[in-house]
């Protein structure tokens, strides 16, 4: 089997078919195993805005594993801190999926834990996850306003209650997301690029690039992930960590990709904005959550195409809780800021108001 398989087009759940037969998913399946689905259902939005998985994914793998046998299926997922799993898997469509299949869903936020050991500490991650027999990763490459980029490495953050993700935070992201993948390694990675947002994990900002791909190896897929949108591996530090850590191999050749149909269908991929860096240059930022660090960069984003620009420097982060700061800060974790927008996380409209009325 090669490293990676993508095809092109635009139909989900013909595409996820296409590729789990091209590779015969159901021969790197143990006879009798439950398989797992951990699709990307970060929050409550629709597939077409850029930030979640197609639910044509979902469907195209409970069908093929449906037709080759496999008994247990489950879908699993948890929202990012401040958002409900439920309305998520609601507003993507993936509850109608799993409806129509009779296939259960589990939200992880509710999900018992373990603690696991990893190259940095022990992890809680959610039993789930660890004790399917077999693990489908089903990740958006999207961009991130922390991280560059997101993928199937990071997806797997899904998997860890809100406490453990909290905690990722104050410790930077880059490494506990590679310990993460050094213990919870998927089974086979579907990547969903059919139009994820290049800029921002919350999406709003879609790319048509009607593309999807395929690997065994997590840490492949993010190398692959990252040259098509622009980047390298050192662009995100989690990936050669995660390498080097035995999460898999960031070696990747052009001889490692297969390509299943003519590209007619798809699109390139834009080079790399540079739109967060620019947003962000006057944030202060100490142990931020993603929610919290998506609302102010949106905000910041809403703000400029009205023409408005923020000249103050901004505080947002766990690590400002109980600080004072003379300029604006974000969320609750700020509220000794000079002036701060409240919310765990606050809206990027709460945000944007907040700073306009600087």
């Amino acid at each position: 089997m090669a490293a990676i398989y993508e095809i092109f087009g635009t139909d989900a759940h013909k595409m996820t078919l296409e590729l789990m037969e091209a590779v015969e998913a159901a021969k790197l399946i143990p006879a009798g195993a439950s398989v797992a689905l951990k699709p990307n259902l970060v929050l409550a939005g629709t597939p077409e805005e850029g930030a979640t998985t197609h639910p044509g994914v979902v469907s195209g793998c409970i069908e093929y594993l449906r037709a080759h046998g496999v008994q247990v299926i489950s879908v699993m997922e948890s929202a990012w801190v401040g958002a409900r799993t439920e309305d998520a898997v609601e507003r993507t469509g993936c509850a109608r999926v799993c409806e129509a299949y009779g296939v259960p869903f589990y939200d992880l936020k509710r999900d018992e834990t373990r603690l696991v050991e990893t190259p940095i500490r022990p992890m809680e991650i959610c039993c789930r996850a660890l004790d399917a027999d077999f693990l489908i990763n089903l990740p958006v490459l999207k961009g991130h306003c922390q991280t560059a980029m997101t993928c199937a490495l990071k997806n797997c953050k899904g998997c860890i209650p809100d406490r453990e993700k909290r905690r990722f935070h104050t410790e930077g992201l880059m490494r506990p997301i590679a310990a993460l993948a050094a213990a919870l390694r998927p089974n086979l990675t579907i990547v969903d690029s059919i139009c994820g947002d290049l800029n921002f994990e919350e999406g709003g900002n879609p790319v048509q690039t009607n593309r999807m791909f395929l690997g065994q190896d997590p840490v492949q897929v993010d190398v692959y992930g990252c040259r098509l949108m622009g980047l390298t591996p050192e662009d995100v530090p989690y990936i050669g960590l995660a390498e080097k850590w035995g999460a898999g191999s960031a070696w990747l050749e052009a001889g490692d990709v297969v390509t299943l149909n003519t590209p007619q269908e798809g699109a390139d991929y834009p080079a790399a904005s540079g739109l967060v860096k620019e947003l962000t240059r006057r944030v202060r930022q100490e142990s931020a959550c993603s929610a919290c660090y998506a609302s102010l960069v949106r905000g910041l984003y809403l703000l400029r195409e009205e023409g408005a620009t923020v000249t103050s420097e901004i505080a947002i982060g766990q690590g400002w809780r109980g600080k004072r700061f003379p300029g604006p800060g974000i969320g609750n974790c700020c509220a000794l800021a000079q002036k701060y927008a409240p919310g765990c996380p606050p809206t990027a409209k709460e945000v944007a108001d907040m700073l306009r009325g600087l």
